[in-house]
């Protein structure tokens, strides 16, 4: 089944597999660059049958990084040479969308973060502006602009992040949304302004690319969306017209290793942090704030269970394949598709040396990538040849 070819709406994958919407931080002050090129050509000419850039702002203020890209028509010609590269390598292009909300910081933004409620993002550290309910509408064309830009840039799909506590997710979790108005209280209000945006995200669609959905199955700690609430949403976005849904869990603000699993390298993260003061405060309290999870090969496939006797769409599993065994477990359940990042930035070719019989990624989970992930590019520690000694031999603890 891994090897056969399936549809996400109009588009047809040559295979089962997908390069997750896994944050490379790899575009130059949000402009594409030539390491985001190669980097996603490498893993379309390793045989995958659809990767991912991630991820694309689709406005200003939904920026958290200078390394992620800023949809606007002056990019559209560089995506267009990206896109044309993962064609010519024989697999189909799709660009995660979203907006950060409250993960950001003025500097980056241009403003105050905003969020669904007024607050404090303690993990940024930021005071957030909950949006005023005039903002939403505008905020949900954004979306569909962005949709348009895609298109014209070559991309077969696009995935709408709705999930991880971003901008949509932090509407629909009662954590994050306490507002009064029409958009807080029951989930039938706090679905409102994802339903806005997916208006706004089918109508630009229009049936030239396939939409996913990045959704959570629960939010990973106490006082936020848990499986019963976050089915209803999944069954939403069904009814709303999504291709597919992206299974994912987990508050990149609250419970960030919820998403990924295994221990966080707080001296490899700390390593490359600027300025000083954030350094030193990770150092401190970085084990409290970004709690181990502990790892296990397909981690997510229990709740997953749920969604797939829930709904009938097409469903993308994601969380915990680097193995061939793990990946037709996934598929052998019913699961369409399946998304990979850490396996795919360890080989970018894993797909072909699965198709010659190999068994494993390789990849041994001490979430070093991750870690230099908000300084640098994302990069695997066995592939990078100046990795520092004191690091190097953090990593080997961990993996112990």
């Amino acid at each position: 089944m891994l090897f056969t070819p399936a549809k996400i709406g109009p588009v047809e994958l040559r295979n089962r597999t997908i390069r997750s919407a896994a944050f490379e931080g790899m575009a130059t002050d949000n402009n594409p660059s030539q390491m985001l090129r190669d980097y996603h050509v490498s893993v379309a000419r390793g045989g995958v049958g659809m990767t991912t850039l991630a991820y694309a702002s689709v406005c200003p203020s939904g920026l958290s990084f200078k390394s992620q890209l800023l949809m606007r028509p002056e990019i559209v010609g560089d995506l267009r040479a990206i896109t044309d590269d993962i064609h010519a390598a024989g697999a189909k292009a799709s660009i995660q969308l979203g907006h950060c909300g409250n993960m950001s910081h003025k500097s980056t933004a241009g403003q105050i973060p905003l969020g669904a409620t007024t607050d404090f993002n303690l993990y940024s550290p930021t005071p957030v502006r909950g949006m005023r309910a005039d903002e939403l509408a505008p905020m949900a064309r954004n979306f569909g602009n962005a949709v348009r830009l895609a298109i014209d840039s070559g991309f077969d799909c696009v995935e709408i992040h709705a999930g991880h506590g971003y901008l949509i997710s932090q509407f629909l979790s009662p954590y994050t949304n306490r507002r009064r108005d029409e958009f807080g209280g029951s989930l039938d209000n706090r679905m409102k302004f994802m339903r806005m945006c997916m208006e706004e995200v089918m109508k630009a669609a229009n049936g030239q690319v396939g939409v996913l959905v990045k959704t959570n199955m629960r939010d990973g700690f106490r006082g936020g969306m848990e499986i019963d609430d976050c089915i209803t949403v999944a069954r939403e976005l069904e009814q709303l017209g999504a291709d597919a849904l992206v299974l994912s869990g987990g508050f990149v603000s609250k419970a960030p290793m919820y998403v990924m699993r295994g221990p966080m390298p707080i001296k490899s993260m700390t390593y490359y942090m600027h300025p000083w003061w954030l350094r030193w405060g990770v150092k401190m309290f970085g084990k409290m704030m970004i709690p181990t999870v502990p790892y296990s090969e397909t981690y997510f496939l229990d709740d997953a269970r749920e969604f797939r006797r829930a709904l009938k769409l097409p469903l993308v599993y994601v969380g915990g394949c680097s193995t061939r065994q793990g990946i037709d477990r996934v598929l052998g359940e019913g699961f369409e598709f399946v998304q990979m990042g850490r396996a795919l930035l360890r080989r970018p070719d894993f797909v072909n040396r699965l198709a010659a019989g190999e068994e494993t990624a390789g990849c041994d989970h001490v979430n070093y990538c991750i870690a230099r992930m908000y300084s640098r590019e994302m990069a695997c520690h066995h592939c990078c040849g100046d990795l520092p000694a004191s690091l190097a031999r953090e990593l080997e603890k961990l993996k112990k």
